[in-house]
């Protein structure tokens, strides 16, 4: 599998989501996932799930090199204490000495984003986390967190998919030499029965899912967590990397109205 190399990370390109599983539903399904050749796995302290993912994780037998797993920060918790004591939480829960990545999940209103970014720095200058990020962080906040507080953030972890626009911070994070990790990358199901997808997709004997994730993962430093509990749906989406695209298809794609954002909470930052 293609993989993202950046700030001393190799992860793979496409992973796993974990949003929304819960309990042994989602110990089997991050289970399956590695039975199936997952090596990134992403996950969040809001998610509520880092325990079975730690479990299914211990009992895969899988060497921790050959493992990524990303977890997130609550916006709530974005005080220098706040954020080393959900780190060490989550650590906890997983089972693990170290993280691979580490975000903040969401902006908070009224951060103090110096002193955020620091303690994050931190937390990999100690070992915790092999690299940090952001999440949910428009072109603004990027800028400020990259130029005026010069932290060493390696990713921006945004809603994308091919009913979004997001042009206006992937060129920025492009610039800079971030990647993107897309999340939400199938608009929560709403791309299943596109009929655009759906006739891109008979074309080449895929799905409307297959298509859309083939379409994200074909632009440069882009990582793609759809999530999927059931076996099927995790061998369909890496089965997606079979799929070539074609002009055409890039065109239709393209003339997509992108103005459809699933994800966007009263608490969210101004959107580009």
């Amino acid at each position: 599998m293609e993989k993202i190399t950046a700030g001393g990370l190799r992860m793979d390109r496409l992973g796993l989501g974990t949003f929304r599983l819960q309990g042994e539903a989602c110990r089997a399904a991050v289970a399956q996932a590695l039975a199936l050749g997952y090596r990134h796995i992403d996950t969040a302290e809001m998610y509520a799930n880092e325990a079975e993912i730690g479990a299914a994780v211990a009992a895969s037998g899988i060497t921790r090199d050959d493992l990524h797993v990303t977890s997130k920060v609550w916006w709530e918790h974005l005080t220098p204490d706040g954020i080393r004591r959900a780190c060490e939480a989550s650590l906890r829960a997983l089972r693990l000495d170290h993280l691979d990545l580490y975000l903040i999940h969401w902006p908070a209103p009224g951060m103090d984003l110096p002193a955020a970014l620091e303690t994050m720095v931190r937390l990999r200058d100690e070992g915790l986390t092999r690299a940090i990020g952001v999440s949910n962080f428009p072109t603004a906040l990027l800028r400020e967190a990259v130029e005026t507080v010069r932290a060493p953030i390696v990713c921006n972890q945004i809603e994308y998919h091919v009913l979004l626009d997001q042009s206006a911070v992937l060129t920025y994070a492009r610039e800079k030499g971030l990647f993107v990790t897309a999340y939400c990358p199938l608009a929560q199901g709403r791309l299943a029965e596109h009929p655009t997808l759906a006739e891109i997709a008979k074309k080449h004997g895929a799905t409307p899912a297959q298509v859309a994730l083939k379409w994200l993962l074909d632009q440069p430093a882009i990582a793609v967590i759809p999530k999927a509990g059931r076996r099927e749906s995790q061998a369909a989406n890496l089965a997606a990397w079979n799929i070539t695209l074609d002009d055409d298809d890039r065109a239709r794609i393209k003339a997509l109205p992108k103005t459809q954002r699933c994800v966007n909470p009263p608490f969210a930052p101004k959107w580009d």
